[in-house]
């Protein structure tokens, strides 16, 4: 695999557009290799995949913030984050297989940034005294470009660790580079091993758009599943990637059939660079419920949230006047499956953008609406 961090090495891209991507490049690191750039259609300017990759120089708008979550709140050690009483993440490494330009932690690739660490003791050792952690997430930055031996020494750390039950890998080397999967027997040996009945490893891939599932991506997933990992997909939900209902209904299907069925759609994240891949929230339900209207339950599961400071916030139902909302994670316990109704704002991208209606800020989660998600053919 060849990768290329140099706009000039990229003959697909216009001269005159060289010197501005270049600035875009020198705020927001850009690499990509040659399987990818390969499945980009370069005639067609909207090319979803190019969209994806490619830098735009409306990331230089004033936009949002780097770390629009503010996951420096739950941040309990470096490279660690605990912001649900049973899920830690740890930050194992700051490199991906390439750079989605809607990244919502670029901040992270940017060279004044340490809050990834490739030294994991420290974050081991406290999930080794909080027993309540049953689930570890190995985040990053893509785990799996760490070396095998270290990928294994961090899985077969958390192992001694009794009460982690799921160890979950979030990586969208799947799309990036499924030949990482296929062709290292250390690896699936390793997952063989770790990913057991009673306690699997959950590979959380990272696909936008129906034009990744290649063969080699195919063979990259089934490969994972044959060696004992459970495979769920989650995305973003993209302005000029995925935001058409009849490509995201493809792309759940499709996933669907190969074993890796969809698990969360997220609203992008108010983060800066990320102005020209942002969606109105109204928009992006219409779009996802559209989507949810083809295929079998198995590609109709996923649910569609914001991962918002105070919790993972899931959009139930919009009608003429209200949008409704409900905690579907939360970190104060106060706020566990709290349900909340908003004044219905088309222009709306966020959760924070949106005015609560009065008296309903937080109701008996047993009084929400009924979700609108339309039913279809099973």
């Amino acid at each position: 695999m060849r990768y290329i961090r140099d706009i000039d090495k990229i003959p697909g891209i216009p001269d005159s557009d060289r010197a501005m991507l270049k600035k875009v490049a020198e705020r927001y690191v850009f690499r990509v290799n040659d399987y990818y750039l390969g499945l980009i259609d370069w005639n067609d300017p909207d090319d979803p995949i190019r969209q994806l990759i490619i830098p735009r120089v409306e990331e230089l708008s004033e936009f949002g913030a780097l770390d629009a979550s503010n996951e420096e709140a739950v941040t309990v050690a470096r490279g660690v984050q605990h912001k649900y009483p049973h899920t830690v993440l740890l930050l194992c490494n700051e490199i991906c297989g390439a750079y989605c330009r809607y990244c919502f932690r670029k901040r992270l690739f940017m060279d004044e940034n340490d809050e990834v660490t490739n030294d994991v003791s420290e974050g081991l050792a406290y999930i080794a005294g909080n027993p309540e952690i049953t689930n570890v997430l190995l985040t990053g930055g893509d785990p799996l470009l760490m070396s095998t031996r270290r990928i294994v020494e961090i899985l077969s750390a958390l192992r001694d660790i009794p009460h982690v039950e799921i160890i979950r890998i979030g990586s969208k080397m799947p799309a990036f580079d499924p030949w990482r999967l296929t062709d290292d027997p250390e690896l699936q040996e390793a997952m063989r091993r770790f990913s057991t009945p009673q306690k699997r490893i959950y590979l959380m891939a990272h696909f936008d758009h129906p034009r990744e599932l290649t063969d080699a991506a195919v063979a990259g997933i089934d490969c994972f599943v044959r060696n004992g990992v459970i495979c769920l997909n989650q995305c973003p939900l993209i302005r000029g990637i995925n935001d058409d209902p009849e490509v995201l209904a493809t792309l759940y299907r499709r996933l669907s059939y190969i074993g890796c069925p969809p698990y969360y759609l997220f609203q992008g994240r108010p983060t800066a660079g990320n102005e020209p891949y942002e969606l109105p929230l109204v928009r992006s339900f219409e779009i996802f419920t559209e989507a949810l209207r083809h295929g079998s339950g198995l590609a109709r599961r996923a649910r569609f949230v914001m991962s918002h400071e105070t919790g993972k916030i899931e959009v139930l139902a919009i009608d003429e006047r209200h949008i409704y909302v409900r905690y579907h994670r939360a970190k104060n316990p106060a706020d566990r499956g709290r349900f909340m109704m908003y004044k219905r704002d088309d222009q709306a991208g966020w959760l924070d953008d949106l005015e609560p209606v009065d008296g309903f800020g937080a109701v008996d989660v047993g009084a929400e609406p009924v979700c609108a998600v339309a039913d279809g053919a099973d």
